[in-house]
């Protein structure tokens, strides 16, 4: 199991720190686990899980079977 540090988690998805944290506290993105002290780190599998749901997502949204017919 690898863990992730802010740095990478923001390299990793794109994301500010601030938006990181926002999302944490509203439950939409893995929490961190407690590394020892004031340190942090995410689970790198979560983190991809994540992501990959966003990308499911996005298709799931765009696929040609889920757009009205232009009236």
């Amino acid at each position: 199991m690898r863990i992730l540090r802010l740095r990478d988690v923001i390299e990793k998805t794109g994301l500010a720190r601030s938006t990181i944290y926002k999302y944490v506290d509203e439950g939409c993105f893995p929490r961190p686990v407690s590394l020892g002290g004031r340190s942090v780190g995410w689970v790198d599998a979560e983190v991809h899980e994540w992501i990959a749901q966003k990308v499911q997502s996005r298709d799931i949204q765009h696929h040609p079977m889920n757009r009205s017919a232009p009236h």
